[in-house]
């Protein structure tokens, strides 16, 4: 029975694709494209009359986020790209569908949902299952690096090697596909909150200044930067809350500050693309030089951020460290060599000792002072022997090993 309803409710509705993703929900339907895109929040009474009742979902509940009173709350029912608030999710997609519709009855549609390639399989049960409470006859799940490669127009059918790199607001997708199917994928949860909580905590600690949510957003969004860029350093005034006097200030913040701020974040994904280009078989690599990465995701629009993916490392990481310079000049040192503490120069050997190890595996070190040992004189040594130092003053080398007596 339940399954003519559904076929005769679905004759009535329109088969639709959701993006759920962390930071925005967009909607697209057969034949009309993107219909609807709005941000994944939803605001719901808390007080106890009206406990958990929806006050409103998408562009209007986010310009509630850090502003509503005591007894409304503005939640992210997403969390990295999963559902993280079972109830509101459902009530969310149930509005979108809704929206589409232009009505709230005999709607059954079937709808094929984009997750990240990275969940558990009880991960996507609960996306499943919400859809399915929402109204959805029929939930198909579609990893997003396919959906993004599909909505780019790539020939993913053909036996050539595509490689999407998908920067949402909860997780960022790295996949290589050829054949209609995903040849490696790897999924990290580092993408757009992860950049604006970085930005508020940047100007927390270095300015004693406290952003919300949005302000780092808009933020990001404006002056963001991925790879500097001296000729045009662009700036900001920044409203917040000053953590010394407890008192709204106004601040200036510059482009080159940000980019300092999220350069962990852009490092984190630079990292996963190139672990995923030493996965990928040498012949789909081959197409990659010809073909090159495609960039998706609200993340991509960040600026320069295709320059900085092929920047090459600081120069201070290339260079050699000093302690593996070896220079010709310096004598050959013997077994148990070491350098004093009191003398700094790379080729004295005044005062160095040799070990010797006692039974037991300890090591008996020779006397360095000749104040110490009362039955050596101290004898004057030679001025090619002496220390290259001017402030130090040479010590002699044949000092006989003595122990201290214990008494």
């Amino acid at each position: 029975m339940n399954i003519i309803a559904n076929s005769i409710l679905g004759l009535f509705s329109n088969d639709l694709a959701i993006d759920l993703g962390t930071a925005n929900t967009l909607v697209f339907v057969k034949g009309k494209g993107v219909v609807l895109s709005e941000p994944s929040v939803v605001a719901v009474y808390t007080d106890t009359r009206h406990k958990n009742r929806v006050r409103a979902v998408g562009a209007e509940a986010k310009q509630m986020l850090g502003r509503t009173p005591g007894n409304i709350t503005a939640i992210r029912p997403m969390q990295d790209g999963v559902i993280a608030d079972f109830a509101v999710a459902e009530a969310m997609i149930r509005y979108f569908i809704q929206k589409v519709h232009n009505r709230r009855k005999f709607i059954r549609p079937r709808i094929i949902i984009a997750v990240p390639s990275g969940i558990t399989e009880v991960e996507k049960r609960a996306v499943r299952d919400s859809a399915e409470r929402a109204g959805a006859r029929e939930v198909i799940l579609l990893e997003e690096p396919m959906a993004a490669a599909i909505g780019a127009g790539l020939p993913i059918s053909e036996p050539t090697c595509n490689m999407v790199v998908d920067i949402g607001g909860g997780t960022t997708e790295v996949a290589v596909i050829s054949l209609g199917g995903i040849v490696y994928s790897r999924s990290l949860r580092v993408a757009g909150d992860k950049m604006d909580a970085a930005i508020a905590q940047y100007i927390k600690r270095k300015y004693n200044l406290l952003v919300g949510e949005r302000t780092a957003e808009m933020i990001k969004m404006t002056i963001g930067n991925a790879y500097p860029d001296e000729d045009n350093v662009e700036t900001i005034e920044v409203k917040g809350r000053d953590l010394v006097s407890g008192i709204p200030k106004i601040l200036a913040i510059d482009s080159e500050e940000i980019r300092l701020a999220i350069s962990e974040q852009i490092d984190a994904i630079v990292e996963t693309v190139k672990i995923a280009l030493e996965q990928t078989p040498p012949e789909l690599a081959a197409d990659i030089v010809d073909r090159g990465i495609v960039l998706t995701g609200g993340g991509a629009l960040l600026k320069n951020l295709a320059a900085r993916g092929g920047a090459p490392r600081c120069c201070a990481t290339a260079r050699t460290p000093i302690s593996r310079r070896r220079s010709t000049a310096t004598p050959p040192r013997g077994r148990g060599w070491r350098r004093p503490s009191s003398c700094t120069a790379r080729r004295c050997r005044t005062t160095t000792t040799p070990t010797r190890m006692r039974r037991g595996g300890r090591r008996s070190t020779t006397r360095r002072s000749a104040s110490r040992s009362s039955s050596t004189p101290t004898r004057a040594v030679s001025r090619s022997r002496r220390c290259r130092s001017p402030t130090r003053t040479a010590r002699p080398t044949n000092v006989t090993p003595s122990r201290r007596s214990v008494g």
